[in-house]
Order: C-alpha cells, then structure tokens, then sequence
C-alpha cells in the first residue's frame, strides 16, 4: 500500500536464530545513494546476498516504470515467537486497521486481522459491527503520521481534528477503557519520527483526572501518569477495567 510492500524470503532449510541481523537499505535521507545488506558477521551473509540479488533484480524490472524504479529495504528479521495477546491479557482483540503494516504486526501477536478500506469512519463502522464479538479493539489511524513525515502541518492537524470529531461516537459505545494515544511522535517540522513523549489519554470511570485542561503534548506533561514506558499502557487498561487481581495484600 501507498509506498510500502512486504517479501518473503523462504530457505531449503530453517535458518539459525540471528540470520535477520542485516542492516537496512534505506538510507533514510533523500539524495543518498542506497546502502548494500551488510550482515552482521559472516554468519549472516546469505541472508543479506540473497536481499541483495532482490534489489538488483527488482532494479531492473522497474527500470522503466514511472512510480517506482527502485526498492529499499527496512526491518530485515525472523518471524518472532511472541505469546499471543489472548495468553499474555486474556483478552479476546481485534485489529481495526487500513494500513496493511498494522495489520501484520498485529496478526503476529494472534490478534483478528481483517482487511478493510477507507478511513477513520469506516474503522469505526467496522468497530460497531463487532462490538460484541471482542474484548480488546486496536484501532489505528495512520494519516497523523504520513502528514507529519510530509512536513504538512494542517493536514496533520486536520486528520486529529477529525478524529477528534469521533470521540463523542466512540463513547457512545460505552467501552470499560478508552485510550488515546501514539506509537512515536512525528513533528511536521522535522518530516520524521522523533524521541518526544508521546500524549496518552486513558477514559474510565476511576481515572482521578484534573491536572491537564487539554490533550496536548504540553499539558500531558502536568498529567497524573507522569512520563513512563508504553508497555505499561496495558496494564493501567486493566486495572481500569477491573480486569487485575487485588492490589496489595
């Protein structure tokens, strides 16, 4: 979708584990020249010859083409073991995702992966069609990021507006917890993912609240839940559904 594909490579026999440690292709800048598969020690060089030959090949089928002459390659790696969502939560989830990427990490922990199309108001469409066949709903919006790597602050801007235009919708529906948040921050003045904190807003019943008058990258550092690692995300969803043991003793 839009710039983005996915290869497999698949060998005679299982690779041992690490075979993925080969750096990236994209050298993330525009007007640089490519960056060959380096492996990480001679163990790995197959794995980065073989991506390699990918690209030449590719090189020259494309060579023609209008929209795209070239690939680049990011995140080169092993399917991981990882427990499923439902094992590790014990939640029932579901991925309300457009963009296949999500799609695909989200599948990878055992989540419900449906392909859909459109945007916020069909994610939410497809959300209230399954509202009861699910404990645990991801919905992700992709567009806030794609601006701010575009440099294009209003069009940024716009896509939380409008996403902000569908809270009230999304409340409607009663959930026990209703999180807001990112995966990384995307200023539109750097065209790029960067180390800032990101907001995270978490609706319940028992959230104390009152220390924020907005949801903005400024005002969530007066919040209650300070600066702190996502994965704890999941846990302060479960205690706030009622989902945790006691706590204390």
């Amino acid at each position: 979708m839009e710039h983005r594909f996915a290869v497999i490579f698949r060998f005679p026999e299982p690779l041992e584990a690490g075979s993925d440690n080969v750096s990236d292709t994209d050298p993330q800048k525009v007007g640089i020249q490519p960056l060959k598969p380096v492996p990480g020690n001679h163990q790995f060089e197959r794995v980065a010859r073989v991506a390699e030959k990918l690209i030449e090949r590719a090189k020259e089928i494309l060579r023609d083409e209008e929209k795209a002459n070239y690939i680049l390659l990011r995140g080169i790696s092993q399917v991981p073991s990882i427990p499923s969502f439902e094992d590790a939560f014990g939640l029932r989830a579901i991925a309300v995702a457009v963009y296949p990427m999500y799609r695909g990490l989200a599948r990878l922990v055992g989540m419900d992966t449906p392909p859909l199309n459109g945007d916020i108001k069909e994610e939410l469409d497809f959300l209230k069609e399954n509202l009861s066949e699910y404990d645990f709903f991801f919905m992700h919006v992709k567009k806030v990021d794609s601006y701010g790597e575009d440099g294009n602050f209003e069009g940024k801007a716009g896509k939380i507006e409008e996403f902000d235009s569908y809270v009230p919708d999304m409340l409607e529906l009663a959930p026990d917890v209703l999180i807001v948040t990112g995966d990384h921050a995307t200023p539109a003045v750097m065209r790029e993912h960067s180390w800032h904190p990101v907001p995270v807003v978490i609706h319940a019943p028992y959230v104390l609240g009152g220390l924020s008058e907005a949801f903005t990258e400024r005002e969530c550092l007066r919040g209650e839940l300070g600066i702190f690692p996502a994965y704890n995300i999941l846990p302060l969803a479960l205690a706030n559904a009622g989902r945790l043991k006691k706590y204390g003793a």
